[in-house]
């Protein structure tokens, strides 16, 4: 790899922003890709390009056309939990462990930073502030989990304006439908809604705190691996 290839990727990197090293096997050309630009000595086809881009977007290093590798760089996923309750006391670790950096957002201070959540990254913030500061991207899962529209319903709403990759609302049947009635009413169509996914996690019959947060945590693999090449 040349020096200023090296430097620029550096540079993305530090950027956190998703991007991929392609290497032609039989040349040692390379090139780097993100998702507007590619530098290099190395030209990729419009095909080549949208393989390697569609790897960029699963984070997925591999063989693109049997000649050309890719070397896949991405920040780390994150999960944005609204409401420091019992389910996200479960979930954080699990979710930890599942590659995801996990933040957890309330402005209930005494949730936040109560002895459930210790050594996990709590912001006590009211949601629509925190989902401002901390902008979801297509690399971010949004769950919610108070049942109260006063903190959900900005964060969904929030949500629903980004690219998250991933927007999940704990509660019932009946509570999601009411959640969509506030929705629509905020002038979210029924497409934008069809994004949520309420109540929140895979039919496993789940019923503790844990049960729950595996749901959630297989449903959002589910979700981020249904593209993948």
């Amino acid at each position: 790899m040349k020096a200023q290839l090296l430097h620029t990727l550096q540079e993305w990197r530090a950027q956190k922003r998703a991007c991929a090293l392609v290497t032609r096997l039989a040349s040692g050309t390379s090139a780097l890709v993100d998702g507007a630009r590619q530098i290099g000595e190395l030209v990729l086809t419009g095909s080549e390009l949208e393989a390697v881009r569609a790897r960029i977007a699963a984070d997925q290093s591999g063989l693109v056309e049997a000649d050309l590798f890719v070397r896949v760089y991405a920040p780390a996923l994150r999960m944005i939990v609204v409401g420091a309750v019992h389910i996200a006391k479960a979930l954080a670790p699990m979710a930890a462990l599942a590659g995801f950096e996990v933040i957890v957002v309330d402005p209930r201070e005494g949730f936040a930073r109560s002895e459930q959540m210790a050594g996990v990254a709590a912001k006590v913030a009211w949601p629509d502030e925190a989902m401002v500061e901390l902008k979801p991207d297509r690399r971010t899962a949004v769950v919610t989990l108070t049942h109260d529209p006063k903190l959900d319903d900005p964060a969904l709403i929030a949500a629903l304006r980004s690219d998250a990759f991933y927007i999940g609302a704990l509660g019932s049947r009946k509570t999601h439908a009411k959640r969509l009635e506030r929705l629509k009413e905020a002038g979210f169509s029924d497409g934008d809604m069809s994004r949520i996914h309420g109540p929140v996690g895979l039919d496993i019959n789940a019923l503790t705190p844990a049960e729950i947060a595996v749901s959630i945590v297989a449903q959002i693999i589910d979700v981020l691996r249904a593209e993948a090449p």
